[in-house]
């Protein structure tokens, strides 16, 4: 066994992830006939495009977790926490969305000088290619070489995400806009009389920050009076499951030995449309509050074709709920719940458990799908359930490969003053609502957690 108290083992053994890892990514790639992709790659690899990229995801979570944890190490310190915050990368990201830079390369994909760039989009010229030089520092956009003119700029495969049509380059715009606005009054939030103990989403950063504009208007009331706002939001919310790989339930829970599947806070339909597709067997139940129960139903008749209409008939119903004061329909196996529960408080959040808990037969099960915290060093018997443990000498919970699980903990903070639970917070909140935690599927960005009614398997 080797001897991680070795500093020199450890930074070994650290390369030895990197370079496993590395191979796993570059086999996840290969399988799907189309090789590796390029850095210059003007279209995305078809397993860009695939709903069920869990292998990779791991492998990368692994990949990023020892080569940060290896630089940290190796890096003067001053370099690594320098790094830590000087970094304007998501500013220039939201110039690009913003000004539908990728929109305009996508007509040249031989490139563009920044002259006519700058000028198609209306922005000086200089300053365009300060961002665009930052971005393709990163592999952001592709500088073209040119016998005559210089900065010639051109898409490549990571600046498509921030083509206009494209819903994660939504939700990079929601960050870049809004979030880090609210991020930006952190500390005051922290030290104010009003806002420092508050847990309430009314105490926010994000409220915080309209004070400090003079806007009165929360959040969501604001969004809706505006149509193009609450469009975008939506959008940015698929981008946000594109990001965090939420389509991998799909393929990695057992919806063949279930028959009825209720979709707790489903919003318009976004996991049961796609499930219904994908187990014609299933009925679905769909459950939200009137106002979205409509826009649900007439987005499903808008969207869906004559055959899908006739084979779903029948099988997808919409019935309205406040689940903070109703329980959902009876009796059913599954009760799904997506990104509902880092919404809300632990007493709300118990609430909810509960009206559910009163809807559930003997077998049936909840299923709650949220990102989960864990910490660098986990209690004794973790990994044993299905969550994952970090080989050494890797921090437990792969340390930057989980980045996108602490970041959209901290994003609920600053927009909503809610949070991110860990697994033992989960069990607490499940055990006051009668249940108790059965099995737990690692589907890397997030966790699918399956608990049932206390005292019954």
């Amino acid at each position: 066994m080797t001897d991680f108290n070795e500093p020199e083992a450890k930074l070994e053994a650290l390369l030895d992830i990197i370079n496993s890892s590395a191979h796993q990514a570059i086999a996840e790639y290969k399988k799907t006939g189309h090789g590796v992709p390029s850095a210059d790659a003007t279209t995305f690899h078809p397993l860009d495009l695939t709903r069920d990229t869990l292998a990779l995801k791991k492998a990368i979570r692994l990949l990023e977790g020892a080569y940060h944890q290896l630089s940290s190490i190796l890096a003067p310190p001053q370099h690594t926490v320098m790094n830590l915050v000087f970094n304007y990368n998501w500013a220039c990201t939201g110039v690009a969305f913003r000004a539908r830079l990728a929109d305009v390369l996508d007509q040249h994909p031989e490139g563009l000088s920044v002259d006519k760039l700058a000028e198609a989009v209306n922005l000086d010229k200089v300053k365009t290619a300060r961002v665009l030089r930052a971005l393709t520092l990163m592999g952001c956009f592709k500088e073209v070489r040119q016998t005559v003119e210089r900065d010639i700029f051109a898409n490549n495969r990571l600046s498509l995400i921030l083509k206009s049509a494209n819903n994660v380059g939504c939700y990079t715009r929601l960050h870049s806009q809004d979030i880090s606005k609210f991020a930006g009054v952190l500390y005051e939030t922290m030290i104010d009389e009003e806002f420092s103990r508050s847990h309430e989403v009314d105490k926010a950063p994000q409220v915080f920050a309209f004070r400090k504009e003079g806007r009165k208007d929360p959040y969501y009331e604001a969004m809706e009076n505006d149509e193009e706002k609450r469009d975008a939001f939506d959008r940015a919310m698929l981008g946000q499951s594109d990001v965090l790989g939420a389509s991998a339930v799909l393929h990695h829970y057992p919806w063949n030995d279930i028959s009825s599947v209720v979709d707790v806070g489903s919003g318009i339909g976004t996991f049961s449309t796609p499930l219904a597709k994908m187990f014609p067997h299933l009925r679905i139940t769909n459950q939200d509050l009137p106002k979205v129960m409509t826009l649900a139903q007439n987005a499903w008749e808008k969207n869906a074709s004559v055959t899908e209409t006739s084979v779903l008939d029948g099988r997808m119903e919409f019935i309205p709920i406040n689940f903070l004061e109703d329980a959902p329909v009876v009796g059913k196996d599954v009760y799904y719940l997506r990104h509902i529960l880092h919404n809300w408080p632990d007493a709300e959040a118990t609430t909810i458990l509960r009206n559910i808990r009163k809807a559930m037969g003997p077998n049936s099960r909840v299923l709650i799908h949220d990102c989960v915290m864990f910490h660098t060093l986990q209690r004794p018997g973790a990994g044993t359930n299905g969550s994952s443990v970090a080989p050494e000498p890797m921090l437990s919970n792969f340390g930057a490969g989980s980045h996108n699980t602490y970041q959209t903990d901290l994003t609920m903070w600053f927009a909503f003053n809610s949070k991110e639970r860990t697994l033992e917070e989960l069990e607490i909140i499940g055990a006051a609502a009668g249940l108790a935690l059965t099995q737990v599927y690692d589907l890397v960005d997030t966790m699918l957690m399956e608990f049932r009614i206390a005292g019954q398997s």
